[in-house]
């Protein structure tokens, strides 16, 4: 635990270096303690809201000196409770630093600040004529640096990847300050280790980020959307299952299960009454690959027994439908008194059957779930909702046994969301002794002194709140 004389000596060396900078109040520091998760941290010292690089290295200088634990925090959207500070001491924010530092329309990059709002980012360079693809559902009010510790991907990323396919570089910033460019500006490059790639998803665990390089593609000149409604849950299985092996490539191809169907329908959706399933689909490209590839889809769908195959008609038809799907999340959260949801990933094949398999959690342990999710990944956002304590220990174990039958299926725990805290006890199901034995000297070597957001993806080691 960090000596209150320690504590002190911080929040000097602190007030002295970045003054203002600072938020000290505990009313004012409560929202620093929680991010879009369920967990809540620990009393903090302080916390800095950075508005330049130098404000990181000073900061990540005093915590190591003074041995306090230290908390990067971005857009604090995150669902694992990653940019929660579990052991106190001092969470860094680099919200303010929000500006696109550079774009270059010639090479198509973007240099962007770390807390610059991704949304924002994608306005700015596809009124160019430039397209950033990773687009998850908190785009509104994520920011680049969280993206990047979380190797954030979306509904895109079947087709155009997640946010380390576009990472060139980052400011790196490692406990005591220590400062370095890491990756290049160049679309090739292979020059040493590549410690940008093991940045991107680490976490917050082995450095704090600044400014990110980023690569940017055309923008595709036409987007249809297409929706697609079933009666029964297989059948949108078999007709995600033919899309896919039938060579054809939407950008999105999400799929929403029957209790997921029924809350859009309080919400207002006229959508068939016999639907159990719906598919939202994305395809891109010109306007001839465009209705080519709906056209296609739309085959497939129709083989696989849809109830109704519809193309968006207009710009307004096809945002209702993305604003209503992106919105599922808090939708489903107002549900219950408490939600946890779990993005497993599994071989797109076996999507049918991890479907299968939540359907008897539910019914061998009682509790209430729901599935909806990025289909064309085999990503699965599988939801658990209860509002009685006593219900915990269930839901409890159908986590466990989701995991379990995740990993036998010969997927992995997370496919955008992180470990964090939420995972970090499950990570030897899919992990093993000697892999997680070398991440643990990957971060002894970035951090030595175990400052950088502890107490995440592996068990807390011995340090105390601040």
């Amino acid at each position: 635990m960090t000596l209150p004389a320690n504590q002190d000596r911080a929040l000097a060396l602190l007030h002295r270096a970045l003054g203002s900078r600072m938020l000290t109040g505990h009313e004012e520091m409560e929202e620093y303690r929680r991010d879009d998760s369920d967990f809540e941290g620990a009393a903090i010292c302080a916390v800095v809201r950075a508005e330049s690089g130098e404000d990181i290295q000073a900061t990540l200088r005093i915590a190591k000196e003074t041995g306090v634990p230290v908390t990067p925090r971005a857009g604090g959207s995150g669902r694992t409770g990653g940019a929660v500070p579990i052991l106190g001491g001092i969470v860094l924010s680099t919200r303010e630093m929000n500006s696109l530092v550079d774009f270059d329309r010639r090479e198509g990059t973007a240099v962007v600040g770390p807390g610059m709002i991704l949304d924002d980012l994608h306005h700015a360079v596809e009124s160019e004529g430039w397209f950033y693809p990773p687009d998850p559902n908190s785009a509104a009010l994520c920011c680049l640096a969280g993206n990047v510790a979380e190797n954030a991907a979306g509904p895109r990323a079947f087709k155009y990847g997640a946010t380390r396919d576009y990472v060139l570089g980052v400011e790196t910033y490692l406990a005591g300050g220590v400062h370095f460019f890491s990756g290049r500006r160049t679309r090739k490059g292979v020059t040493g280790y590549d410690t940008t790639s093991l940045l991107v998803g680490s976490e917050g665990t082995l450095a704090a980020l600044g400014d990110v390089t980023l690569k940017l593609i055309p923008r595709p000149d036409a987007v249809m959307t297409i929706l697609a409604l079933f009666e029964k849950m297989s059948q949108a299985s078999t007709a995600i299952e033919d899309i896919i092996a039938g060579r054809l490539m939407p950008r999105c191809l999400e799929f929403l299960d029957e209790k997921t169907l029924n809350i859009m329908r309080d919400g207002g959706s006229s959508f068939d009454p016999r639907a159990g399933a719906l598919l939202l689909i994305e395809v891109d490209g010109s306007e001839q690959e465009c209705e080519r590839q709906a056209e296609l889809v739309g085959a497939r769908c129709d083989e696989a027994g849809a109830l109704s195959v519809l193309v968006a008609q207009s710009s307004t038809e096809r945002q209702k439908l993305w604003t209503t799907r992106k919105s599922m999340s808090h939708a489903v959260r107002a549900r219950a008194r408490h939600k946890l949801s779990e993005d497993v990933v599994v071989p797109r094949r076996k999507l049918g059957a991890l479907l299968e398999h939540v359907q008897r959690i539910e019914e061998t342990h009682q509790i209430d779930a729901l599935c909806y999710g990025h289909a064309g990944d085999g990503n699965l956002h599988v939801n658990f909702l209860w509002n009685d304590p006593d219900e915990k220990p269930r839901v409890d174990a159908a986590i466990q046994g989701l995991f379990e039958e995740t990993i036998r299926l010969g997927g992995t725990l997370s496919g955008e969301h992180g470990i964090g805290l939420s995972k970090s006890k499950f990570l030897p199901l899919e992990q093993g002794v000697e892999q997680i034995a070398l991440s643990l000297r990957l971060k002894a070597a970035f951090d030595p002194s175990g400052t950088m957001n502890p107490g995440k993806i592996f068990p807390t080691r011995g340090h105390g709140n601040c």
